[in-house]
This record gives C-alpha cells, structure tokens and sequence, in this order.
C-alpha cells in the first residue's frame, strides 16, 4: 500500500511509531510546553544530575510559555543543559550569522527564551550550547560530560530531515547505516530545505536563506534516550506518512526512528489530511 494514499483514519494501522493528533499550532505548543516539563521531571527522578535535552527552534512559541511558567512558578532549569540543534552559517567555513539576523538561533533563544527567564532560573551559560563549527567536538564532548541526552525534541523537514541532516543527495554514495552514524558537522542545506524554508520564514525569498549551516548528527539523535517530534505544518502530511509507514531509508532521515527505542510523534490535524492534489 503506498502510505502517501492512506486516509487519516488508518494511519494507526500498523505505524512503525506511535503518535497521536492533537487540534492546531497552539495545542502543539501546549504539548510540546507540557512534555518539556514532564520530561524534565521524568530525567529528575531517575536521579539524573543535569538534564540533557536537544532542543529545536521551531516549530517557534513554545519557549516563551516555558520562561513564563518558570517565572511564575519560581522553576529552576539550573539542572537543565540545553544542546540546540542547528543554525545558520555565514559560509561553509564561516561562523554563525549574526545574533540579529531574524533567521538566528542563537537570537531566538536568547529572545524568546534566555532573555525571558528570571537569571535565578535559567540554565547556566555553559550550558547553552550550540554546535560549532570551528569545535565541531563541542557537541560530542558534551554529551560526554553530561551522561547523554534524556530526549531529544524536534520537528520535521520537508525533506524528513530531523535537525539539518537533509537526505543524501542523487549521485552521493551513503548507506542507510553510514547515514545514522553521520555526527555533528557542517553541512550544504538541499535546495528544497532553502526553499521551504524560504516559504515559512522569507515571503519566498530563497535568496535570503544561508547555504550553509552546522547541525549536531542523526548520531546524536539516534543515541538520545527519548525522541520526541512535533508537525504542524499542512506540507509535512505526506513526510509523515512516508516516516510511520514507508521503508526505513537515509532518503526519509526521520524514518531511521523506526529502530528508535522511545519515539513519539505529536501532529496537528492538518498533517493527517490526505497529501493528494485538489485545485483551489
């Protein structure tokens, strides 16, 4: 059965990962915003020192409520370490965009985020990290220190990619295999990541979306403890349904989950719509 043709109403059957819907945007945020801290939680009283947690800027909202429950609930994350996924690169031996392009990571977090904690509250600045890609080991050795990652949060490219780790390109030799054990490193974003995230971020504008970024690996993400994925947008519906039920290949990144031990789809309803074409 080809999973693009699967109605909403049978997607559970026979899925290779479980996942549940959950109305729109908002509800993911509230989701994802509750998972956050039940998670943290969780790693907590498994006697956990610091919790280690992957994080992804987008989908974007969900960082704000967290500082904001912090705050009004008095909520250290002193304990919390904080290994962002990706960002944008200047070059492809450049260092990260500026912290006041709107397409930062690193300015996000620090605005919706860092920025928005009571300073008693918020993790401290050694336990921010971003991958570098002038200490490409940053990431790595982190995860050394620290015991691991207790979950690894995310979304899903328009190329099943999870961080940046787009498919290999046609013509590129690399084995599913080789592919889940590809570490943190700098990478050449694909031409329909640019584009999609031109779409989502630019007006269209593909001209103004880095080349280049550095993202930590599906060797990171693969070795995290827990994963958990959220999709809200209308053009993953067909992603999804090639992740939970098509074959496990590094052409669908987010379908070497398959093997995960702990993995958990989140969706908005607008993702289970059937991914056929109709005209408007």
């Amino acid at each position: 059965m080809n999973p693009l043709l699967l109605s909403r109403d049978r997607l559970r059957e026979g899925a290779r990962i479980g996942f549940e819907f959950v109305a729109d945007m908002d509800a993911i945020t509230d989701r994802f915003v509750e998972d956050f801290f039940s998670e943290f939680a969780a790693a907590k009283k498994a006697g956990r020192d610091k919790v280690v947690f992957i994080l992804p800027v987008g989908p974007v909202g969900q960082y704000d409520v967290i500082a904001q429950r912090c705050n009004r609930k008095n909520f250290s994350l002193r304990d919390l370490v904080v290994i962002n996924m990706d960002e944008y690169l200047t070059s492809e031996t450049g260092g990260f965009i500026a912290d006041d392009d709107q397409l930062s990571f690193h300015g996000h977090m620090e605005d919706h985020f860092y920025g928005l904690l009571d300073p008693a509250l918020a993790p401290p600045p050694e336990q921010r990290i971003f991958p570098d890609p002038h200490d490409i080991e940053n990431v790595p050795e982190a995860l050394r220190r620290y015991g691991g990652t207790d979950v690894c949060f995310g979304g899903i490219g328009i190329t099943g990619h999870v961080a940046f780790n787009d498919p290999p390109e046609p013509g590129e030799t690399c084995s599913d295999e080789e592919f889940a054990n590809l570490p943190s490193r700098v990478v050449r974003l694909s031409r329909e990541t640019r584009l999609i995230n031109s779409v989502t971020t630019s007006g269209g504008n593909v001209e103004r979306i880095p080349e280049f970024a550095v993202t930590v690996g599906m060797k990171e993400i693969l070795e995290s403890r827990k994963v958990r994925i959220y999709m809200n947008r209308p053009w993953q519906a067909a992603m999804a349904r090639k992740i939970l039920h098509g074959p496990m290949t590094a052409q669908v990144p987010a379908s070497l989950l398959q093997n995960h031990d702990d993995v958990y789809f989140v969706l908005s309803e607008i993702v289970g719509e059937l991914p056929q074409p109709r005209l408007r």
